[in-house]
């Protein structure tokens, strides 16, 4: 298949859905020849919020060190190859046809056809084998006990802050979705988490104590070094970093600690994408919280003109309510992907506020009506729609998905 014919299909396998379990991710890892190679090290990342920026941090300051290192993460922004990406650049076009041509063909041997995050996955496992990764840095999707990234065996765990995310898949309590997350915890290796509500750290613990892990708590956030991401929240995550690099045995020198943190990219995460125009993919209350804390820490009482949209299964209340107080009106928009909650509901969903509401058809209108306004734009609440934003402004194609 050719790239764009490749990518169709991968795409098309989005109907399949999600489907938690890790017997049909082995088979593949195991069919396509992809698991790691002996002596590379795997860092594997769960938690609700903080999961990508912690593994750009980690991924960044290991090639500072001069690993050769492979990033997986999800969802991507604007290009699917942003997902799959070796000493900080995307998976070439020409492996991925040539590689999804070959999953497909595997796929359908399967008994089980494999899902997109499976399929993608597999690509991404086989890139970082034929490149010669050294470290290997993974993000869950969902979860983490069932999560087809637990399929490949780690030699780290670190765990983000766990909020309330995802709940008809992972449970209704902070415990029940803790409790998910410390399903990625291998018997007799390092396990490592830092700020948690103490619900969700009794769970870490004690999973973490069953199966013999070695625990380990951050209790400081990282700070002396320059971070270029915003945010008091992204010390912590800088904390994780290096704790988990050190885990691994990647020896670590100050000079490349601060390199990796001054050099580290991850868009979408209060990013001024051009002069007064952020964007935050706050997705769900928690998020919301620290970006609201973070407008405030940059912005004082200054409000936001918010151009707002959300997709299926979140708590759009819950985040509305965090983001009002630093808004002077809400702007709302559908977001290009098939899981866009209709501009109805987000108005069901808005609460009670004086706050100035609008609707749009798109997000191109939404943006021309904030435009009109003299104040500082905020584009949130989906990853979806931060992206749609930022191929926009940056004049990309922008790959809608629904995953």
């Amino acid at each position: 298949m050719e790239y764009s014919a490749a990518i169709d299909w991968l795409f098309s396998t989005q109907s399949i859905g999600i489907k938690l379990g890790l017997e049909p991710m082995r088979c593949l890892l195991k069919e396509h020849l992809c698991y790691p190679k002996y002596g590379v090290k795997v860092i594997h990342v769960a938690g609700t919020n903080g999961k990508g920026s912690t593994c750009a941090m980690i991924d960044s300051i290991a090639r500072a060190c001069g690993q050769r290192s492979g990033l997986f993460t999800s969802p991507h922004l604007i290009n699917f190859r942003e997902r799959i990406q070796v000493s900080g650049k995307m998976i070439p076009e020409a492996f991925c046809a040539d590689e999804l041509t070959e999953l497909r063909r595997l796929a359908e041997t399967m008994e089980h056809h494999p899902t997109f995050f499976e399929l993608t996955l597999a690509l991404a496992m086989r890139w970082f084998r034929e490149t010669e990764c050294e470290l290997i840095v993974l993000e869950t999707g969902m979860g983490g006990r069932l999560d087809a990234t637990t399929a490949v065996p780690a030699d780290v765990a670190v765990i983000t802050p766990i909020g309330m995310d995802h709940m008809q898949w992972l449970g209704d309590t902070l415990a029940a979705i803790a409790r998910e997350k410390a399903g990625i915890f291998v018997e007799g290796k390092p396990a490592i988490t830092g700020r948690q509500e103490p619900e969700a750290m009794r769970v870490l613990e004690c999973e973490a104590n069953q199966v013999r892990a070695c625990f380990q708590k951050i209790s400081e956030p990282l700070l002396g070094y320059p971070i270029n991401l915003t945010g008091k929240h992204q010390r912590w995550n800088a904390a994780l970093a290096v704790a988990a690099l050190h885990s691994a045995g990647i020896e670590l020198r100050a000079d490349s600690v601060r390199h990796g943190l001054v050099n580290v990219s991850w868009p979408g995460r209060f990013e001024e994408i051009v002069p007064n125009i952020l964007l935050d993919g706050a997705h769900n209350p928690a998020a919301a919280d620290v970006l609201a804390e973070t407008w405030r820490d940059a912005f004082g009482e200054e409000k936001a003109v918010l151009i707002f949209s959300a997709v299926a299964s979140k708590d759009i209340r819950g985040i509305l309510e965090r983001l009002l107080p630093i808004a002077a009106e809400v702007h709302f928009c559908p977001v290009d992907t098939p899981r866009a909650v209709p501009l109805e509901a987000l108005c069901d969903a808005m609460p009670e506020t004086d706050v100035p509401v609008f609707l749009h058809e798109n997000f191109l209108s939404a943006l021309a009506a904030a435009q009109q306004r003299e104040a500082r734009i905020l584009i949130a609440g989906s990853l979806f729609l931060v992206g749609e934003a930022r191929a926009h402004f940056t004049q990309d194609d922008f790959q809608s998905s629904s995953q």
